[in-house]
């Protein structure tokens, strides 16, 4: 009897072991990554053990978060400028900065909904809700600002704007039909079930340069030094592509 009480105590202890043993990294990423982030995570886990815990949102409310003392130990952004913020603000180490991919802003609308065949159509009044991310701090929600300014469109519609509080919320907003059209992610429309997408010429808007950075200390931290390595890799690489980001070596798409 006693062996097997023992032999039962043993089993205990090896399994709450290896159970404390499971590690963990906490990510903050922009919500245009999150297909492609649950993606790449999912091969991370396969290959090291490890796993990813996403926080997405809107790239500048999660680095306002990380700021404020988050417990984030990488922070994949939308943008530069937020990664800098950050970095700034010495939540993270900047030597670990680095860019990741290269955003890209489609019109999308709905099933059943008219499509414009022009990013200026969106000034017909046909188009009477449009749809984009808060510009205040969605990197997303800028670009399109900058699109519709290029094109002489957002002085015509800015009262009739809908603004999400991410791009991934933008997205909703759009599939619910609550919106005509919206500007969204490519990496969004690109997993749409359905809808019409119209590609914007990225010269009218500022580069979706993508990148990301590792904040803290200790186990964690170099946890997700390993993943922000794993997003660089052939693998991961060819998910992003995948989603429709264009990767940092790559050629500059065409309008």
């Amino acid at each position: 009897m006693r062996i097997d009480i023992a032999l039962v105590v043993a089993t205990g202890l090896v399994a709450c072991s290896s159970r404390s043993e499971t590690q963990t990294v906490r990510i903050a990423a922009a919500s245009d990554l999150q297909r492609a982030f649950t993606d790449i995570g999912a091969e991370f886990k396969a290959s090291t053990g490890i796993t990813p815990e996403f926080n997405f949102g809107s790239s500048g409310l999660l680095a306002k978060q990380i700021e404020q003392g988050a417990p984030f130990f990488l922070f994949a952004s939308a943008n530069r400028a937020f990664v800098d913020q950050v970095v700034k603000a010495g939540r993270c180490d900047g030597a670990t900065g680095r860019l990741y991919a290269q955003g890209r802003i489609v019109v999308w609308t709905a099933p059943g909904k008219k499509a414009p065949t022009a990013l200026t159509d969106l000034a017909n009044p046909e188009f009477k809700r449009i749809g984009i991310a808060n510009p205040d701090h969605a990197p997303y929600g800028v670009a399109a600002k900058q699109a519709l300014e290029a094109t002489g469109v957002w002085s015509q519609i800015q009262d009739r704007m809908v603004l999400g509080e991410n791009i991934q919320a933008t997205m909703l907003i759009a599939k619910n039909g609550d919106v005509d059209a919206a500007i969204v992610a490519l990496s969004l429309a690109i997993i749409a079930d359905g809808g019409a997408t119209l590609k914007i010429d990225p010269t009218l808007y500022a580069p979706l340069d993508q990148k990301l950075v590792v904040c803290g200390k200790g186990k964690e931290a170099d946890a997700a030094r390993q993943f922000a390595d794993f997003v660089s890799t052939p693998k991961a690489r060819e998910v992003m592509s995948r989603y429709g980001f264009q990767l940092p070596t790559d050629k500059p798409p065409s309008p």
